[in-house]
């Protein structure tokens, strides 16, 4: 199984043909709910477009080098939002869907958590693989063979302060 490398220009375009099939779907939404760190940047752009309030859960299942290591989930303590309480229809939103657990344990959970009624919780992602152990409601692509996705923001997993100050001032000395 070869891995995926995704280009920033790759994963807008495929955030914005996310946006599309929800739209065309015909499915109203109140709140979008993004998982962080993944679902970020997904969440606030569809939160744009859409112009829907955005909550962030923040969730981790993934450590080692390269963060490629899937150990036990954990979710924060609260969601971050700035409505009072959650809305009734919630399109809860990560990049991809892997295993499905995060997508699996989040619905009850933020059922659970929510002080209003909950009347639809759907679920979109950009990758739904194969392995997943959940169907997305929406997804950009399916992956049969379960590639490990680069995406374009990776390399700041790797980066420190410090190495990121020394090449911006190699740049500037540069120009």
């Amino acid at each position: 199984m070869p891995d995926l490398y995704v280009s920033w220009s790759d994963y807008h375009q495929k955030i914005e043909l996310l946006a599309a099939k929800i739209y065309q779907s015909g499915w109203q939404f109140n709140q979008i709910v993004c998982l962080a760190r993944g679902g970020l940047r997904v969440g606030d752009i569809l939160s744009r477009i859409y112009n829907q309030p955005l909550a962030i859960l923040a969730t981790s299942s993934y450590s080692g080098p390269g963060k490629q290591e899937r150990g036990a989930l954990n979710f924060s303590r609260h969601i971050t939002m700035t409505t009072e309480t959650l809305g009734s229809r919630i399109l809860l939103v990560d990049d991809l869907v892997d295993s499905g657990v995060t997508l699996e344990q989040t619905i009850p959970w933020l059922q659970q958590y929510s002080e209003s009624a909950i009347l639809d919780i759907r679920t979109a992602v950009i990758w739904y693989k194969s392995c997943s152990v959940i169907e997305p409601d929406y997804y950009v692509d399916y992956l049969s063979d379960n590639p490990w996705i680069h995406q374009p923001f990776e390399p700041y997993e790797y980066m420190n302060p410090a190495d990121l100050a020394a090449r911006m001032n190699q740049i500037k000395a540069e120009v």
